[in-house]
């Protein structure tokens, strides 16, 4: 149709949509057409239970993909027209076993010639479309059982709304929004501790002037994260230690954080840093799942001036 070809693949879900309706709206009459009572709604239950098995109320809801409540309210439509029977379990009362009655067997034989006819359609008009439909739809499926559309869009939102994030060095201009937010950050979780208020307050001092580096996530020109390295001097196992990240919580869900991991180990690389360190907390669970991804490992028989700090975690550049 010309609506969707001038809205593009986005529109996917009204075209489908769309499609089913024609092809639903035919549903009843084609059932008439071969004088099968049976509703459309019925058709996957109703095909499972005329294999000859019984069936559980929880079995069929998981063989056909529908919800228990929807497979219940569906038995108890064919139970009332008399095409299936309900009976209890014998080893275990509470589960319904479902069959189909005399009445359903015969409708079970009686529609066979219903699905010969349809299957030729079918397949006839799959012979005559450049593109496999049905092979189509397989693939979709399996695809959407890896991973939700929704979780797709998510990440593709990540992706586009990440490009538009730069990374830029410390200057003296982001002092404030390096102070707030880690400030937000760490009364959000814990409470803000003597180390944090000498790095926080004074980051020239305790932090570049020993060596270190702070980098910037700018958002539209806005500070919108922030994550420093900091020399370790006074240990001879590492170079850095990886702190002081945060983000705005206006900011979350656009890969920030994963930007300003990458952006900060780039940079111990390119002064030559071989080990880094980090300190954490077991409760920041989206954060270590990060910091595993940028490449730490969890260590043990670390103390950090922090009290929060009961997570250590370490990363060779090498």
């Amino acid at each position: 149709m010309e609506f969707f070809e001038k809205t593009g693949k986005f529109a996917i879900g009204s075209r489908l949509r769309m499609l089913n309706e024609k092809i639903s709206k035919d549903a009843p009459e084609i059932y008439r057409l071969f004088n099968v009572e049976l509703q459309p709604k019925w058709f996957p239950a109703f095909h499972v239970l005329s294999q000859g098995e019984e069936k559980t109320i929880t079995q069929l809801a998981k063989e056909i993909g529908h919800s228990h409540p929807s497979v219940s309210k569906i038995i108890t439509e064919m139970s009332k027209k008399g095409l299936v029977t309900e009976k209890k379990d014998e080893e275990d009362k509470r589960r319904n076993i479902v069959t189909l009655t005399e009445k359903g067997r015969e409708i079970s034989e009686k529609i066979a010639f219903q699905y010969q006819d349809v299957n030729a359609t079918v397949e006839e008009m799959l012979a005559q479309t450049e593109n496999d439909l049905w092979k189509a739809l397989g693939e979709w499926e399996k695809l959407l059982e890896q991973k939700s559309l929704l979780e797709r869009v998510i990440e593709k939102k990540k992706e586009r709304e990440s490009k538009m994030v730069k990374i830029v060095e410390f200057k003296p201009e982001y002092k404030q929004a390096f102070r707030d937010l880690n400030v937000e950050w760490i009364n959000t979780y814990f409470k803000m501790e003597a180390a944090d208020y000498k790095a926080l307050d004074h980051p020239e001092e305790y932090i570049l002037s020993k060596g270190g580096y702070i980098m910037v996530a700018l958002l539209e020109d806005v500070p919108v994260g922030v994550c420093a390295l900091i020399r370790m001097d006074d240990d001879p196992d590492y170079d850095f230690e990886l702190a002081k990240m945060a983000v705005s919580p206006k900011a979350q869900g656009k890969s920030i954080g994963k930007l300003l991991g990458q952006a900060i180990i780039e940079k111990a690389r390119s002064v030559g840093a071989s080990k880094l360190y980090l300190g954490s907390n077991s409760i920041l669970k989206p954060a270590i799942s990060l910091y595993h991804k940028l490449g730490f490992r969890m260590i043990e028989g670390r103390t950090s001036p922090y009290v929060r700090a009961n997570v250590h975690m370490e990363m060779n550049l090498n």
